[in-house]
C-alpha cells in the first residue's frame, strides 16, 4: 500500500530527465510568471537579476542539494526523512506536509482563476485595451460565488488525477508534456513581445544592471524571491528525492533544477517587461500583471487573442507542474505512513483542500468581512503562515538538521554516491548550508514576519 512497484520496491522516475523536469516544474510556478518580473521591475531591473543570481548560488543550490539529498538517503516522504535521521527532528517535516497542504488549498483558487482566463480568451471577452475595464472584470470574477468555486474545483480535479497515477504514471509522464510545452510557450510569446515597437527599453531595463540601483532592499527582495521561487523548505525536494535511484548524479541535478526556474522566471521577464515598456504601463504593478496589466497589452497586439490564449495555458502549465508536486508531499506522507492506498489518500486529502480553497475564495466575496491575521482576509492568512513562517522556518531547520544533526560529511558522502561522483564544491556547500544558509534565511524570516 506504500509508494511500492509491483516488485515491491519503492516507485522510482523512470528516467533522468523525468525527474528533472518534474522537480523544476516544481520550482517553476505562478511566482516566476508574475512576481519575479514584477520584482525585477520594482528593483531596477538588471540590478535585481544580477543579485539575483548570486542568491541564486548561495542559497537556492545550497538547500536544492540538502533536501535531494535528505530524500535519498532516506527514501522516505518529509517526516519519515527527518525521523530517521533523528526521531526528535520528524516534526521539521511535518511542518512541510503542513505547509503544502494550506499552500495547495488557496493556490488552488488562483488555478481556477486562470482555467477563467483561458475561457475568456477563447470567447474574445479580453479583448479590451482599457486596464480599469479589465480590473473590474478580474474583481468581479474574484469577488463572485459560484463561478469562482467551480473553476477551483476543476483546477483541484485536475491536479488529483495527475498525483493518483503515482510517480511514473502520473507526476514524471505529465511533466514531460507540461514542462517542454511550457517552454515552446514561453519562447513563442517572449519572442513576440521583444519585436514589439519600443520593447528594447523593457530589454534593457532587465538584462542591462544599473549598479546604483543594487541596496539592502534589493539584496533582501531577490533573497526572499530565491527561497520562494525554488520551493524550498516543504519538502517537496525531500520527496521528490525519495524516488531517485542510488545512481543519480544529486550535485548536478541541484544545479540543473534552479537552473532552469531561473530560465523560466527570465523568459517571463522578456515577456512583460518589454510588452509594459511598449505599451507605457507601470513594471511594478504587482499581481495585477498577471489579469489586468498583459490582457490589456495583448488586447493591443496582432493576434493579441492567440497570444493571449498561449499565454493562459503557459500559466495553468506552470501552475499544475507546481500543484502535483504540493499534493505528492501530503500524499507520499500519508501513503508511507498510514499505509492508505494512493487513489484514498488524494481523494481524502484533495477533497480537504477543496474545502479550504471555497473559504479561501469566498474571502474576496461573501467572507470578504472576515479577518484572521493581522486584518487579513482568509486567503491573505493562508500565505501568510505558509509564506511567512512555515516555509522560512522549514528551510532554517532544513539546513540545522543536514548540516549539524545529520552532519556535512555524511550528507557529502550520500550526494557524491560514496565519492563515485565527483563534488568540487563539497567543502564550499559544507560551509554554505551550516553558515551562510541559516543566517540568509533567519533574515528573510524575520523581514517576512515583519512584512
Amino acid at each position: 500500500m506504500a509508494n511500492l512497484n509491483q516488485d515491491g520496491q519503492r516507485e522510482q522516475w523512470g528516467s533522468k530527465i523525468g525527474f528533472i523536469l518534474a522537480a523544476a516544474g516544481s520550482a517553476v510556478g505562478l511566482g516566476n510568471l508574475w512576481k519575479f518580473p514584477y520584482m525585477a521591475g520594482k528593483n531596477g531591473g538588471g540590478a535585481f537579476v544580477l543579485v539575483y543570481f548570486i542568491m541564486l548560488f548561495l542559497v537556492g543550490f545550497t538547500l536544492m542539494l540538502a533536501e535531494i539529498t535528505l530524500g535519498r538517503k532516506t527514501q522516505l516522504n518529509a517526516i519519515g526523512a527527518y525521523r530517521k535521521i533523528s526521531k526528535k527532528w520528524s516534526w521539521v517535516g511535518a511542518l512541510g506536509v503542513l505547509a503544502g497542504f494550506i499552500i495547495l488549498s488557496y493556490y488552488s483558487v488562483v488555478g481556477g482563476w486562470v482555467i477563467n482566463y483561458i475561457v475568456k480568451s477563447f470567447s474574445g471577452a479580453l479583448k479590451i485595451a482599457d486596464a480599469d475595464v479589465l480590473g473590474g472584470m478580474f474583481g468581479n470574477l474574484i469577488s463572485g460565488t459560484t463561478e469562482p468555486i467551480i473553476y477551483h474545483a476543476i483546477f483541484m480535479l485536475i491536479t488529483m488525477i495527475i498525483v493518483i497515477g503515482g510517480i511514473g504514471g502520473g507526476i514524471e509522464k505529465s511533466s514531460k508534456i507540461l514542462m517542454p510545452g511550457l517552454f515552446i510557450m514561453i519562447v513563442i510569446i517572449a519572442l513576440r513581445a521583444m519585436t514589439l515597437p519600443g520593447a528594447v527599453e523593457g530589454i534593457k531595463y532587465l538584462l542591462v544592471p544599473n549598479f546604483s540601483a543594487i541596496n539592502i532592499g534589493v539584496i533582501l527582495d531577490a533573497l526572499g524571491q530565491v527561497f520562494f521561487s525554488l520551493s524550498l523548505g516543504m519538502g517537496c525536494m525531500i520527496t521528490y528525492g525519495s524516488y531517485l535511484s542510488k545512481d543519480t548524479n544529486i550535485p548536478e541535478s541541484a544545479t540543473v533544477i534552479p537552473l532552469i526556474d531561473t530560465g523560466v522566471a527570465l523568459l517571463a521577464g522578456l515577456i512583460v517587461l518589454p510588452a509594459v515598456f511598449a505599451f507605457g504601463y507601470e513594471p511594478s504593478a504587482g499581481p495585477g500583471l498577471l489579469f489586468i496589466t498583459l490582457p490589456a497589452v495583448f488586447a493591443q497586439m496582432p493576434l493579441g487573442t492567440l497570444f493571449s490564449i498561449l499565454f493562459f495555458f503557459l500559466v495553468l502549465f506552470a501552475a499544475l507542474s507546481s500543484s502535483i508536486s504540493l499534493l505528492e508531499v501530503c500524499v507520499s506522507y500519508v501513503v508511507d505512513e498510514w499505509k492508505i492506498k494512493r487513489k484514498v489518500a488524494v481523494s481524502g486529502i484533495g477533497f480537504a483542500m477543496f474545502l479550504i480553497g471555497i473559504l479561501a475564495s469566498l474571502s474576496f466575496g461573501r467572507l470578504s468581512n472576515i479577518t484572521i491575521i493581522g486584518g487579513r482576509n482568509i486567503f491573505d492568512s493562508l500565505d501568510f503562515v505558509a509564506s511567512n513562517i512555515l516555509l522560512p522556518l522549514g528551510g532554517l531547520l532544513l539546513c540545522i538538521v543536514v548540516g549539524w544533526i545529520w552532519g556535512t560529511d555524511k550528507a557529502i558522502k550520500e550526494a557524491s554516491n560514496d565519492g563515485k561522483i565527483e563534488f568540487k564544491l563539497a567543502p564550499f556547500w559544507a560551509i554554505l548550508v551550516k553558515w551562510v544558509g541559516p543566517v540568509a534565511i533567519s533574515i528573510v524570516f524575520i523581514r517576512s514576519l515583519l512584512g
